[in-house]
């Protein structure tokens, strides 16, 4: 599941169509997923270079909480375990998310394992999760504006460190100054506002 959706407001524009390396954000982190059996992406529908399942929180701008449910509830059932990412993470990589899976597969104590950042806090917008945890979780009637951290709050999660070399691969680009350094990474430069 890729959250696809959110105003942008730092950026001053639709940052999951701004190039890193000569691609789009958003196709960068779909490249992430590749593999999945389904690939829902929550937020509004726009074009991609690889087949993706779109849906929409309820309401439409309803948060990251609204997006997660929204999103979880595309996944079949027989799915055991969720990759949850959030559509700004140009250096999300397949093997990242397969050291979280198989993280997780060999923890029966945790619901979750989560991407752990260079300061050691868990992304829960980088994350392999068990579906029923987090389908349990988003059964709610508060989800609009619903921090993510608070829907989750009840589920046991661990940390991995996924970076071995290279950009990290839980980093976002949430400013013009965290794309330009995105940019710089991916050994392209250019104007970080770019439209």
């Amino acid at each position: 599941m890729v959250l696809a959706g959110g105003a942008s407001r730092r950026m001053g524009a639709d940052k999951l169509g701004l190039e890193v390396g000569g691609r789009p954000i958003l196709d960068r982190v779909l490249d992430a997923v590749a593999g999945a059996e389904l690939t829902v992406a929550v937020g509004p529908e726009r074009p991609t270079a690889r087949p993706v399942t779109w849906c929409r929180e309820e309401p439409a701008g309803g948060g990251p909480a609204a997006a997660v449910a929204a999103g979880v509830a595309r996944c079949p059932s027989r799915t055991p375990l969720v990759a949850v990412l959030a559509g700004d993470l140009p250096f999300a990589t397949a093997g990242a998310l397969r050291l979280l899976a198989e993280e997780l597969e060999g923890r029966p104590d945790v619901d979750a394992a989560l991407a752990l950042d260079d300061t050691g806090r868990q992304q829960t917008l980088f994350g392999v999760w068990r579906r029923t945890a987090l389908q349990a979780a988003c059964d709610r009637p508060d989800l609009e504006g619903l921090a993510l951290h608070r829907l989750v709050s009840g589920i046991a999660r661990t940390g991995v460190r996924v970076d071995a070399d290279g950009p990290p691969a839980w980093a976002d680009c949430d400013t013009p100054e965290q794309l330009d350094a995105a940019r710089l990474r991916a050994g392209g430069g250019g104007d970080p506002r770019v439209q």
